[in-house]
């Protein structure tokens, strides 16, 4: 396989048959040794995380297509921690829309003179942000996404629809489990003129919480693929 694309918790590779494959890795983000789905870089490495990952995406992918929702997910080799994936181009040079359905992490080192940490944000927040690590993943909003001709507005509606749906099925499966989705990461991609969920639904993309205690990315796949 050639290499396309060395990311923060995976790298890509071209497959002979036009599709991608996603190798998944132990790394994680955060900071000073902490896990933070919100943090912009690698802070940390888990022993066996990106296969938790891994399991957490085939998962969720599965429930998706069962609900009717299109994603790039073909299929995946948790042997080899590997997936495979439709060929989707990225809007701009990486875009991660975060959906917010309680304000914590960098939503409240932003505005937490407005509102207070474990606020509930009723309906959802989803906002997005550039993927630079040297610009701190600049927040981006509708308008700066269609003047800057990174999306239309049309695949902007698009995208926001779908963040707001898959995060509430993720949301509710969590429930049947006793834990709540407090945030969760994203990223989406166009093939042709479509707009489809790409990368991964992972364990260390969301912010979970089991009554007032986070809980972390292996546990959670643990808690959520052995029910």
């Amino acid at each position: 396989m050639k290499k396309i694309y060395t990311g923060k918790t995976k790298d890509v590779y071209q497959l002979d048959n036009g599709n991608v494959c996603l190798k998944f890795k132990d790394d994680c983000t955060g900071k000073d040794g902490k896990f933070d789905p919100g943090e912009n870089s690698v802070g940390l490495t888990i022993e066996g995380i990106g296969r938790a990952n891994l399991e957490t995406s085939i998962y969720y992918f599965e429930l998706l297509r069962k609900a009717g929702i299109k994603t790039h997910y073909i299929g995946a080799n948790l042997d080899e921690a590997t997936m495979e994936v439709l060929p989707g181009k990225v809007f701009g040079h990486g875009l991660e829309v975060i959906c917010r359905l309680v304000a914590t992490g960098s939503f409240i080192r932003r505005y937490g003179e407005y509102i207070e940490n474990g606020t509930p944000l009723e309906g959802g927040y989803v906002e997005c942000t550039f993927k630079n690590d040297e610009k701190g993943d600049p927040l981006v909003t509708k308008e700066g996404l269609v003047a800057l001709g990174v999306m239309s507005g049309e695949m902007f509606e698009s995208m926001k629809e779908q963040t707001l749906k898959i995060t509430k099925i993720v949301a509710d499966d969590l429930k049947t489990i006793g834990l709540d989705l407090w945030d969760i990461k994203f990223e989406f991609g166009y093939n042709g003129n479509e707009v489809i969920l790409i990368d991964e639904i992972a364990s260390g993309n969301m912010r979970v919480y089991k009554g007032s205690e986070i809980v972390e990315p292996v546990e959670l796949t643990k808690l959520i693929l052995n029910r």
